[in-house]
């Protein structure tokens, strides 16, 4: 079972851990891009995903557990048909727009 890509950056004085859910195919890319570091778990972005692809997991940052928001497993490999009727590719999705830290981006670019 593959891992969602995960990219740690170190800025000035702090790093920074990003996780990319989705894949690129012959079609497009298509992530749902959770940055671990601003998540507070609040959970909002469940709440007003209609497609129940997210929940809360326990990730491990800067050493320390922290409750981030991820997509769930059997949704990783299918998220181009599972988010399309949210439209990511011609307006902002629910749950990026219920982020009020901005920690959760999308990446939706058909070739």
């Amino acid at each position: 079972m593959p891992k969602p890509y995960t990219r740690k950056t170190k800025t000035r004085r702090r790093k920074i851990m990003i996780v990319y859910y989705g894949y690129a195919d012959g079609s497009g890319e298509y992530y749902i891009v959770v940055d671990s570091e601003k998540c507070n778990g609040c959970g909002e972005c469940i709440k007003n995903c209609p497609q129940n692809a997210l929940e809360i997991t326990i990730m491990m940052v800067d050493l320390e557990e922290q409750q981030v928001a991820s997509v769930k497993e059997e949704h990783r490999k299918k998220i181009k048909y599972t988010c399309a009727p949210c439209k990511p590719e011609q307006k902002t999705p629910p749950c990026v727009m219920s982020c009020k830290p901005k920690a959760i981006t999308c990446i939706w670019k058909r070739v």
